[in-house]
């Protein structure tokens, strides 16, 4: 599944939303959310229907007994991000709210799918679950109100991925100290604490980052004078991910904490100029009252 999931993508997004085989006509979309465990991006191919303003998505599953990975991470996370193709042959790509509905809206909307297209009624027929109806909201920009919200929440965020990075370099030099003590092992290795409070950063850090991303588009299209600048963010958030790839491998290696540390350090480095530029860059646009246009 997970390479015939891949080449749908692909062929969605290099035929501007459409695709062969047994996706042929279908109204198919690209949903990424973010894993509820690791906090990197997944992209799954979904069939979807309009319901006003809004996108539905069905978690069927084809009727398997569990819900699909992707609504357990919305469940967990719902900002996603979606792709969907237009009728000039392009993709279009936009932040969303992913909300599953509830009770008889859920059991109407489903109805209408199954009435649509029977092998809807199969899956659910096939399993004892219920099966979900997503509901996905585009993230609307144009509000100063959203604007100043999204300030906050950028400020309020990097402030506790900061107090979480110098929690675990502390803890990574408290734990390179003491292995330099005689009654220590010849080659010590991270606590289990310590290591998934590393795994547990790094899963934050990247699920940051991806909801940013899904964002950048939204905000370049409000602000257009931020263009080079969001093209800098974008280009760092891969630097970034790349240093926190090499941490992630280095502990996963079970290098000694000394290791670990200084590539924390070097990670804290990095992150600590991007927050800056990105709060000098987004806070002052997003925050600033802007002149209503002449009547």
């Amino acid at each position: 599944m997970p390479d015939f999931n891949q080449q749908v993508i692909e062929e969605f997004r290099a035929n501007g939303g459409r695709v062969g085989g047994m996706f042929e006509g279908a109204a198919l979309l690209l949903l990424t959310t973010t894993g509820a465990r690791s906090g990197r991006p997944h992209t799954n191919p979904a069939v979807y229907v309009r319901d006003g303003a809004r996108l539905l998505v069905f978690a069927s599953n084809a009727g398997g007994p569990r819900h699909p990975a992707w609504f357990h991470n919305l469940s967990a996370d719902p900002h996603v991000t979606v792709e969907l193709g237009t009728p000039a042959g392009t993709v279009e790509r936009f932040a969303a709210t992913a909300v599953a509905t509830e009770g008889e809206e859920r059991d109407r909307l489903y109805a209408e799918q199954a009435a649509r297209d029977p092998g809807f009624a199969a899956y659910q027929a096939a399993t004892d679950r219920i099966i979900p109806v997503v509901a996905l909201h585009r993230l609307d920009l144009g509000d100063p109100e959203r604007h100043r919200a999204i300030a906050a929440h950028l400020v309020k965020v990097h402030a506790e991925l900061r107090a979480e990075l110098a929690a675990l370099r502390e803890g990574l030099g408290s734990a390179a100290t003491e292995a330099e003590g005689p009654s220590v092992r010849d080659t010590p290795t991270l606590d289990r604490q310590l290591a998934r409070h590393c795994l547990s950063f790094c899963g934050a850090l990247h699920a940051h980052h991806h909801n940013e991303d899904s964002v950048f588009d939204l905000l370049e299209r409000e602000f257009p004078e931020l263009s080079d600048a969001l093209d800098r963010m974008r280009e760092e958030h891969k630097v970034v991910a790349r240093t926190v790839e090499e941490l992630e491998a280095i502990l996963t290696s079970g290098a000694a904490p000394a290791t670990l540390r200084a590539e924390a350090d070097r990670l804290a480095t990095r992150l600590e100029e991007h927050f800056t530029y990105e709060e000098a860059q987004l806070v002052p646009a997003l925050t600033r009252t802007r002149a209503e246009p002449a009547t």
